[in-house]
């Protein structure tokens, strides 16, 4: 029986379900941070395409093993497998340009600007899915494109020695705006393929490709110098936090309505603030605090409605 399903529960089961979903799903976004620290760190030693391809080389073991364990089929129908391909070839896309970024980037304002993500899908969702667009979903997207200008200060100067008046990199925030761009559009054909293929085929269809995609990238840029054994273990501890990420995200999707744990994502960047400061020492600058204070305003303006809409359902 689906965890979903339509029959009436007591409330107290329904709210220990909605409370075990959020848990598995906060869990979910500390390996996701976890992630990125790890990949931030590699990626001031080794080449980002390196990094990339471990990363994708370890998840696509996690994946294949988890298909193997569930017994779940390879074969999709031709219409589903071609958007796993594309989503695949996109979410390849988001990792071979967000592990540059990372080099040029401090930790905290590359993920909020990774961020700006959700705010592309409500300009994007008309053309993709030719969902309506209101004035107050526009009005979101603005505010959040001048928090992520905040964040950019493309007016600064990188040179300066104050934190506030310094700019951030241009290219790296470029490389992280096309990342979040590739995410969007992940996020809505993973809205298209819902309930029509299982999680665990999306799972392995998109670590294969973008495994495939990483190493056609390693090949054009070879590295130069390879992991020592203590920098291999990091690498596989990145990978296995990303397939972490990626299971529990599944899981906690399946337990509880997406539109309720949306408001939960930005809990991502409060770590990324923290781990930016305990393992880097790069505390984000005034402006930059405000950006982030912007972008998170705007996202919860948009899905914060959608989950009093959800308690406002379930008490009817």
């Amino acid at each position: 029986m689906s965890l979903l399903s339509d029959a009436p529960q007591p409330e107290s089961a329904r709210q220990a379900q909605w409370l075990k979903g959020c848990a598995i799903f906060l869990c979910s976004l500390v390996a996701f941070a976890c992630l990125d620290a790890f990949a931030k760190d590699l990626v001031g030693r080794y080449s980002a395409p390196l990094v990339n391809f471990a990363r994708y080389s370890v998840i696509i073991v996690l994946a294949w093993c988890l298909m193997w364990i569930k017994r779940v089929p390879m074969r999709v129908g031709p219409a589903e497998r071609k958007l796993l391909i594309y989503r695949g070839a996109l979410l390849g896309m988001v990792g071979i340009f967000f592990m540059p970024a990372l080099q040029y980037l401090p930790l905290a304002e590359g993920t909020a600007l990774y961020f700006v993500s959700p705010l592309m899908v409500v300009l994007l969702a008309p053309v993709v899915l030719r969902e309506t667009v209101g004035f107050k979903q526009y009005v979101a997207v603005v505010l959040g494109m001048i928090g992520m200008l905040c964040i950019v200060n493309p007016f600064g100067h990188a040179s300066s020695d104050t934190a506030v008046d310094a700019g951030l990199s241009l290219f790296g925030s470029l490389l992280m705006l096309v990342s979040a761009t590739g995410y969007a559009l992940v996020q809505l054909l993973t809205r298209k393929l819902a309930n029509r293929v299982q999680s665990e085929q999306m799972f392995a269809y998109s670590a294969l490709i973008c495994w495939l995609l990483g190493f056609l990238v390693l090949m054009f840029w070879w590295p130069t110098k390879w992991p020592n054994a203590r920098d291999a273990i990091e690498m596989i501890l990145m990978g296995v936090s990303g397939g972490i990420g990626q299971f529990l995200l599944i899981y906690a999707f399946k337990t509880v309505p997406a539109s309720t744990l949306a408001p939960f994502n930005y809990f991502q960047l409060v770590l990324a603030v923290i781990f930016g400061e305990l393992f880097f020492a790069q505390m984000p600058s005034l402006l930059s605090l405000m950006g982030m204070a912007l972008i998170v305003a705007a996202g919860l303006s948009l899905t914060l409605p959608m989950l009093f809409a959800y308690f406002r359902a379930k008490r009817a």
